[in-house]
């Protein structure tokens, strides 16, 4: 399979709406579930990513997974709770933040996994 095609499947594969479910599990079960398995998700992606030298891919699938978030919370705005349950933050707001703090784990993630290659070609 060529590079390109990989590169796409992991961008597919980010292509999930990874806040938006972990804000909606949030609000409908007051569980943070959605956030584990967000960051697990992630990191086990970034991780594939940063070992077969996809990086670039990593980067543009976050962006299109927080712009289909942003569509999806978009739809909950008709619910009247919704807007005020990531007080201090509005969805949007708790999107932003989300979406940073999810970079980290996968930097993380990346860090160790190239690490883990310098060593392994030693």
């Amino acid at each position: 399979m060529g590079k390109a095609i990989k590169g796409i499947a992991i961008i597919c594969l980010y292509c999930f709406p990874f806040v938006y479910f972990s804000m909606y599990q949030d609000f409908t079960h007051h569980s943070m579930l959605g956030y584990i398995l967000m960051i697990v998700v992630t990191v086990g992606l970034a991780y594939i990513a940063k070992r077969y030298g996809y990086i670039k891919f990593v980067i543009i699938g976050n962006l299109i997974s927080a712009i289909v978030s942003y569509f999806f919370i978009g739809t909950m705005a008709e619910n009247e709770n919704w807007g005020g349950f990531f007080k201090p933050f509005s969805p949007e707001g708790m999107l932003l933040l989300a979406s940073c703090l999810n970079i980290i784990p996968q930097l993380l993630a990346m860090i160790f996994t190239q690490k883990k290659i310098q060593e392994d070609n030693q």
